[in-house]
């Protein structure tokens, strides 16, 4: 095996007189052989580059036409959830009119029953003053009236005597007598 690995490093060393053998500068070979192998690429490969590049061109189009078709879904349901919530806020504001509008009916309501019931107790409270005012001036009077009777007859027993008494119940009589004759 050493002569096969002898044969090759001495091929390197033979001088370049028009045989074949193995150039082993690396500046002088690498370009041309760079050169080589590009075109070679760019020959075989071009047609599978295009297709590769094709294909990466078609997904990154039909990326872009669904990231489209979703943007354009997601406007419409973002213009439809926005008239939902316009439509709900309309409605909300009508039922918070109305809920305030129900509220000042029932303050209103509440305000002339409790005007009502306030006039209602004023009457009674006025009533029943006025029926204990009459009732304090009708036991007065009857106090005031039972004190002047029995000064009347205290009166009257010490001033009578028999004879006045008699003339009285004559005089009295008299009158009764001539009131009757009138109305006959």
């Amino acid at each position: 095996m050493k002569n096969v690995t002898d044969s090759f490093v001495s091929l390197g060393h033979w001088p370049s007189a028009g045989s074949f053998g193995f150039n082993t500068d690396i500046l002088a070979t690498n370009p041309i052989n760079l050169s080589v192998v590009l075109g070679v690429l760019i020959f075989f490969g071009k047609g599978v580059l295009n297709d590769l590049l094709d294909n990466r061109k078609q997904r990154i189009l039909s990326t872009i036409r669904n990231s489209e078709e979703l943007r354009r879904g997601a406007i419409e349901q973002l213009e439809r959830a926005r008239a939902r919530l316009q439509k709900m806020e309309m409605e909300a504001d009508e039922y918070r009119m109305n809920g305030y509008s129900e509220i000042e009916r029932e303050k209103v309501n509440l305000i002339n029953a409790t005007s009502y019931s306030l006039e209602q107790l004023e009457n009674y409270k006025n009533e029943t003053l006025q029926f204990e005012q009459q009732r304090a001036i009708n036991q007065v009077r009857q106090q005031v009236f039972q004190q002047a009777l029995q000064r009347a007859l205290g009166t009257l027993s010490i001033c009578l005597n028999s004879e006045l008494h008699f003339r009285t119940i004559n005089a009295n009589i008299g009158i009764l007598g001539a009131m009757e004759e009138i109305t006959d």
